[in-house]
Order: C-alpha cells, then structure tokens, then sequence
C-alpha cells in the first residue's frame, strides 16, 4: 500500500509533465519533448503493471507501438498510439484513487496494530482489522487492472509486431549465419582442395615433360600426383560433409549422431526416444539437430575437461528436442563463442529454441527444440 501511495504522489508529478508536453507541443521543442514524456509515461504504467501482476500472480500485458524515427515521427507515434491515452486515463484516475485507498489504510493500520495487536496477541484470535488493508490492495489492484489492460485487438497488433520483429531479427541471424557459412566453404575450398588441386597439375605438367627423358622421375611425380589427388578428394569430402553431411540422407539422424559421437574422443551414450521409429524429420531440422551435437560435442571434448557425455533425442508432436549433457567443469559463457553463436542463429533459423545452462563445476546442459513436422 505503500508503494500505491508512493505511485500516487508521483502520479501527480507525471501529469505535471505530460501537461507541460502538450502545451510545448504548439512549438517546434514540443516534438522532442512529447516522446520523452510518452516514455516516461510507459515507465510509470508499467511499473504499475509489475506491481499488480507480483501482488495478484496474473500479469497485466502490455501492447505499445514502437517510438521510432525522427522526432515528428516518434511524436505522431506517440499521439497516435491509444496506449497513450489508456496510460494517462489510468495515470489520472489513480492520482485520486490510489491517493484515496493511502489516506484509508493509514487510519485502518494504526487501528489493527493496537486491535490485532491484544486480539491476536493476547486471545489467539484471527486478525480482524489488518486484513482490510489487503482488500484495499487487492481493490487498487482490480482497479488498475481494469484501466491497465490493453483490449484485445491492441493486444494483437502488438503480439503480431513482436513476432515480426522477432522474425526480421531471426532472418537477419539466418542471412549472416549463410554468409559465413559461404565464407567458411570457400576459404576451404581455397585453401584446402584447389591448392591441391594445383599442385596436382603441376606435377602432372612435370611428369609429362620427364616421361621421355627420365621415366623414374615421372613416375615419382605421377606416384606424388596421385597422392595429391586423394588429398584433394579428402578434402572435397570434407567440404561436402559441412554443407550436408552424406551419412544423414544414409542412415538418418539417430545413426548419423551415434557415428559422431564414436568419433568424437568422448565416451557418449545416445538415447533415442521414437525419432528412429516413424516418418523421418524434414532434412532441414535433421541437419540443424546434427549440427548442434556435433558443436557442443566438440566444445566438450576441447574445453570441459569432460570424459563422459549424454546426446538425447525426443520425438514430440510438434518439435524435435535434443538435449547434449557432459560432465566438464562447466562455466561456460551462453552467450561467448562463436560457435555457440552459430548454434543459435542455425536454430532461430527454424524457429527454435536453444537453453544453456553451465554452472561453475559443471555439469554443462544444451537444450534445442526444433520445430518439426513428422
């Protein structure tokens, strides 16, 4: 109650400003003033907000449109959006309301500390007095819910922005985790198969050019070409298996994450709950899931310390969820690395989710949920 009546005092203070706003707004500073206050104003509302969901465990929603742009865009922005008035309707009312419950459960406190206090004290009796500063309370509350609450089609509007902006942000995540991804293979490619692939036709050259005067040496040369091109062939392999990896089209996803983690220099139990039995996942979600243990997996085996790891995978109706468990040190940072980052961006590509936890002295636990329909 205490807080409600701290809020009131403040209430009047709030309007003072957004008065003050509305006179400036008949002046060019007006545009830039206007925004500010609206914000201020969502500060207060929303405090509120919290204060009411803590008290009631029902949180109060909000649905406000973004305060983007210049300063005559965000101050359109701001008149136009009906949050606005919603906020100064309640900021109004509850300078009275709020002010008014205070002034009633001062008189009401005082009471119960001296009743309550011989009732319950000396005769063991429930509280009679105390409990009406609670109804007060539960009445501030019920009023600021009901001038708080967004209607429903707000409330859509700023669901359905939220979800675009989520989505921008996912795309935006998807486009430069692609770009790396291009950046990766054709440093591989560079690197690694076209410069053995080099090599090759010069030797090859070479050889040619001894074959006549000195058989021995070309076929040395053609000896260290063929060499070359199995090099080139491991090494085109291994650019294959990271746009793709060919063992998921052979043996799904359960057989492919088994054959990694054999190889992965960890001991690794795999537990399939119902992904291998059924219709496959669509190949987009099973590259991601393999993706995500193959990281966490090496994460593991470099950085943890880790000798034992787990690799679950759940078939769920509507998602696949995939959980990598090693019992490392832990303290990793969710949020460094790159390949976390990675990880993150190839899930939120598909709309999925990624949880991390890894406390000091382990252990470390990734949790994915992919999207799926099977």
């Amino acid at each position: 109650m205490l807080r409600a009546a701290g809020l009131a005092l403040a209430s009047y203070l709030s309007i003072g400003v957004v008065i003050f706003a509305a006179v400036a707004m008949a002046t060019v500073v007006g545009a830039g003033v206007l925004p500010e206050s609206v914000l201020l104003l969502r500060r207060t509302a929303g405090y509120k907000r919290r204060l009411v969901g803590a008290w009631t465990g029902e949180p109060v929603p909000e649905a406000y449109r973004p305060l983007t742009g210049e300063a005559f865009a965000r101050a359109r922005a701001a008149v136009g959006d009906p949050a606005t008035y919603r906020d100064l309707r309640w900021l109004v009312a509850h300078a009275g309301y709020g002010w008014l419950l205070a002034c009633c459960a001062m008189p009401v406190w005082v009471i119960g500390l001296l009743v309550d206090g011989v009732w319950c004290g000396l005769l063991k009796r429930r509280a009679v007095v105390l409990p009406l500063i609670e109804r007060l309370v539960d009445l501030d509350a019920a009023w600021s819910r009901a001038l708080l609450l967004p209607s429903p089609e707000a409330l859509r509007s700023a669901r359905l922005a939220e979800r675009v902006a989520e989505l921008s942000e996912t795309r935006a995540g998807a486009v430069a985790a692609h770009g790396a991804e291009l950046r990766r293979i054709e440093r591989d490619l560079h690197d690694g198969a076209q410069a053995r692939l080099v090599a090759l036709s010069m030797r090859v050259g070479l050889a040619r050019r001894a074959y006549e005067k000195d058989p021995d040496a070309a076929h040395k040369l053609l000896a260290d070409a063929q060499d070359q091109a199995e090099e080139a062939l491991t090494e085109l392999r291994h650019v294959v298996r990271g746009i793709h990896p060919p063992i998921l089209t052979d043996r799904g996803l359960v057989g492919a994450v088994r054959a990694l983690a054999a190889g992965s220099g960890l001991e690794v139990s795999v537990r399939d709950d119902g992904v291998e039995d059924g219709p496959r996942a669509p190949a987009a979600v099973e590259a991601a899931a393999y993706f995500v243990i193959a990281e966490a997996l090496t994460n593991a085996a470099k950085h943890s310390g880790a000798r034992q790891a787990s690799v679950g995978l759940v078939r769920m109706p509507d998602r696949l969820r995939v959980a990598v468990r090693d019992e490392g040190r832990g303290g990793a940072d969710p949020s460094g690395g790159s390949g976390l980052l990675g990880m993150r961006r190839r899930v939120a590509a598909l709309d999925g989710t990624v949880e991390m936890t890894s406390p000091v002295g382990g252990p470390t636990l990734i949790e994915v949920e992919l999207p799926c329909v099977w």
